[in-house]
């Protein structure tokens, strides 16, 4: 026959049970909740406030470790948990029909949510990584003070006993901690990536025009592409073009016009890239 759970003041107080009479006469010790009162009952003597946050801090560690398993360290979890311990003793009103330990339980799982919500991963990332990120920050911080300089890859290795190879996958993981929106403003103008896409390029147009040419200029002789290629593509004047393929100017403008009549005639109606460019 399994044995029975032995009632404690704590297992009481979570339970919500009334205290059970004694049969033989003895008195029992007081409940967590007769204890809490007595102490509420002294505040704000600081001693007494003291006091209620140790006797609720199992409390609070028993909560934090319910949302273990998330990606965030236990103890960062019962830091959170143990600070909105102090919120709720702080904050708790004794002239409402509501036990303290229900009140703190509400407070302190509502900060460890927040938390989730503010500080959590933006992105889906295995648990080894995110494990390798969070030792990777740890050890980041802590050798910023004592090497006086931010660490190296291979230093943070040392330190952490990982390789070079987790660390490095440790800090790209460490940009999926949290993302930024895209409305938010970026550069000095204010601007943002969400103004920036919705801004028309009209050079898409013209590579969109390039890349009908292109299979158009693969058609022409070595010597039409070289010209279209130095007038278009380097910004030479029909001067230099002769210049420096041993023809006159006149017979480069020739070449020029008449390489331009070939492409327009075989791209059709569509407009060429070259048509408001002075020739």
């Amino acid at each position: 026959m399994p044995k029975p759970l032995e009632s404690t003041p704590e297992t009481q107080a979570k339970a919500g049970q009334p205290d059970p009479k004694p049969d033989d006469g003895t008195v029992l010790p007081p409940t967590t909740a007769e204890i809490a009162d007595e102490l509420f009952q002294r505040l704000p003597d600081q001693a007494a406030r003291d006091e209620l946050v140790m006797l609720f801090r199992p409390l609070a560690r028993y909560l934090a470790r319910r949302f273990s398993g998330r990606g965030e360290p236990v103890e960062d979890l019962e830091q959170v948990a143990a600070i909105a311990l102090i919120k709720a003793v702080d904050r708790f009103d004794r002239g409402r029909e509501v036990k303290f330990s229900t009140y703190a339980t509400v407070t302190i799982v509502g900060e460890l949510k927040r938390h989730f919500r503010d500080k959590g991963w933006a992105l889906n990332v295995p648990r080894r990584v995110k494990e390798i990120s969070l030792h990777v920050e740890r050890a980041v911080s802590e050798l910023n003070q004592t090497l006086g300089h931010s660490p190296t890859v291979k230093e943070i290795a040392e330190y952490t006993g990982s390789t070079e190879e987790e660390v490095v996958e440790g800090i790209e993981a460490m940009h999926a901690y949290s993302t930024t929106p895209l409305d938010a403003p970026t550069d000095e103008d204010k601007s943002s990536p969400l103004n920036r896409l919705s801004i028309q390029d009209d050079s898409l147009e013209v590579l969109e025009s390039w890349v009908s040419v292109k299979s158009v200029l693969k058609t022409l002789p070595d010597r039409d592409r070289k010209i279209l290629h130095l007038r278009f593509f380097k910004g030479m004047t029909q001067t230099q073009i002769a210049a420096e393929l041993g023809i006159s100017q006149m017979h480069v403008s020739r070449l020029l016009s008449g390489t331009l009549r070939k492409v327009r005639d075989k791209l059709g109606p569509m407009e060429s890239p070259s048509a408001n460019l002075d020739e």
